[in-house]
Parts: structure tokens; C-alpha cells; sequence
């Protein structure tokens, strides 16, 4: 997969930039109008928000500010496990489309595989009838999870997108092969595992973006891109946006692949929704924003 489209077509039809930009953590609302302002100035056409992250106010303010055409800019944003159910998910979609300040949003996503996300799948695609919202998606959820809403008769509307963690470290070769064989996209947050067990200064990792003159962070996003797997990288630094959006002019050689394929440690270093200590922390996570117990 040497030559890659910078968009990709969902199951519906719908065109999606490849690589995005994501604001997770970024709750400074100055700070993230900034970063979506600078974000978009370098190139970046999927601005990636949620209701947790406390900025679809900010990253809407970039977005009418920027004077780029609204139809060229893919927003997705997300309902967490607190807004699950037909109603609750009713009332959190307006409420983000009016933080958002858009007449639509492009993508919207179960946040987390809890709660009544049936109930909410069935708002979503009331507004997804109603041209509120292009497409549907979840994320975070597990092959399982997956082939139920696929094989489920009352779901009307198939996901287009699971937004789940892919990153060296945690590679998920069989997941993404089952989402594509769904036509679901898998998308990779935090496709850098925020730089746990040393992602920056791995040696295999290094050695192959010397090899590219290229960043670990460009070797990193090119490699999902080659899998098929969309990315939606975050920085705050306009010179660190500018070197994740810059993957379009290399491609990795099967070998390069092949070894970093051999960095798999087959287990999540984030999220893992099997794992009790997990489910507590996601559910209380509105009140107690602690990133992982693994």
C-alpha cells in the first residue's frame, strides 16, 4: 500500500481525511482554539472532539474563524457513557451541535462500549436520517461488540468507524482485518500511546526513521496509514503539526513493516474495557479524569 489517498470512503459513501487532528486534553479553551486555528492553517481537514473533552465550543470558534468552507472540514465529536439512552443522546447531540456551532457534524461516535448505547444508536440514526450527521461510529469497541451491531437486524445504520488504540506496541492485526471485512474503518487514537514504555526512543523505531530521515512520530503515523488504519494525532505545537501532517511523500518497505510489526505486545497499554479496574475508571470518568489503571 505505497500509494495512499489522503481521504477514504466510509461505508456510506462519505469522504474522510485519512489523517486528522485530535484535541483530546487539550481543556484550555484558548488553547485549543489555538491549536485548531494552527491545525487547520497547516493542512488538517478532520478536527476529532468529544463532550468529555470540554472543547467543542473552542474547536468550533477555529473552524468560523478560519474562513475555510465548512463542507471542507470533517468534525466528529462523541457521546460518553453518562449521555447513553434514546434521550440522553438526543439532548448530548444538540448539545454538542450547539457547542460545535455547526448545522451538522460530520461523524458522531459511541464514546464507550456501556450503558444503553442501542437506545442512543437509535437517536443517532434518527439524526443521521435527518441530515444532522453524515455518518455513525463507535469506539472502543471489541470484535464481539463489533459483529453484534453488524449481525443485529434492528440496527438500520452500520457503524462506519471504530475509533479504538492502535499504536506499535498494541498493533490489533486481527481486529482491523474483521473491520474491514464489515467495511468499517478502524481509526487509532492517541497513535503515539501518549509515549508510554519509551514509543519515542524505541530503537527499531529510530533506526528506521534515520533510515527515511524522517521523525519516529512520521515513521509511527505512515505505518498505520500503509495497515489501512486511519490516525487523528494531537499537539499543541504548530511545528510538531506540521511534521505529523508531512507522511505523504515516503512509503516503508515491507521489511521496515515486517520489523515493526515484532514490537507487538498483543495487550492495550490505555484502555482495556474487559478489565474491571477499566469499567470503574471509564464510568467515573467525568468526575475523576484518570487516564488509565493499567
Amino acid at each position: 500500500m505505497s500509494e495512499l489517498t489522503n481521504t477514504i470512503k466510509l461505508n456510506n459513501g462519505v469522504e474522510m481525511p485519512r489523517l486528522g487532528f485530535g484535541v483530546f486534553q487539550v481543556d484550555d479553551l484558548k488553547l485549543c482554539e489555538q491549536a485548531v486555528s494552527d491545525a487547520l492553517a497547516t493542512g488538517y481537514r478532520l478536527i476529532d472532539t468529544a463532550a468529555t473533552y470540554n472543547n467543542e465550543a473552542a474547536v468550533g470558534a477555529a473552524i468560523r474563524k478560519s474562513g475555510i468552507d465548512r463542507k471542507e472540514i470533517f468534525v466528529t465529536s462523541k457521546a460518553f457513557i453518562h449521555q447513553m439512552g434514546y434521550e440522553r443522546t438526543k439532548a448530548a447531540f444538540n448539545e454538542s451541535l450547539e457547542k460545535l456551532g455547526l448545522d451538522y457534524i460530520d461523524l458522531y461516535l459511541v464514546h464507550m462500549p456501556f450503558g444503553d448505547y442501542y437506545g442512543s444508536w437509535r437517536a443517532m440514526t434518527e439524526f443521521y436520517k435527518e441530515g444532522k450527521v453524515r455518518a455513525l461510529g463507535v469506539s472502543n469497541f471489541l470484535p464481539d461488540r463489533i459483529l453484534d451491531f453488524c449481525l443485529n437486524r434492528d440496527i438500520e445504520v452500520k457503524p462506519a468507524l471504530n475509533q479504538i488504540e492502535i499504536h506499535p506496541f498494541y498493533q490489533r492485526p486481527d481486529e482491523i482485518k474483521l473491520l474491514q471485512e464489515q467495511g468499517i474503518v478502524p481509526q487509532a487514537w492517541a497513535p503515539f500511546a501518549e509515549g508510554m514504555n519509551g514509543m519515542f526512543t524505541n530503537h527499531v523505531l529510530h533506526g528506521i526513521a534515520q533510515k527515511y530521515g524522517k521523525s519516529v512520530a512520521q515513521v509511527i503515523l505512515r505505518w498505520n496509514l500503509q495497515r489501512g488504519v486511519c490516525v487523528i494525532p494531537k499537539s499543541v505545537h504548530q511545528n510538531r503539526m506540521a511534521e505529523n501532517f508531512a507522511v505523504w511523500d515516503f512509503a516503508l518497505s515491507a521489511e521496515d513493516m515486517q520489523a515493526i510489526a515484532a514490537l507487538d505486545l498483543k495487550r492495550p497499554q490505555m484502555v482495556d474495557t474487559l478489565k474491571p479496574s477499566e469499567v470503574h475508571r471509564l464510568y467515573d470518568y467525568v468526575n475523576n479524569p484518570v487516564l488509565t489503571s493499567l
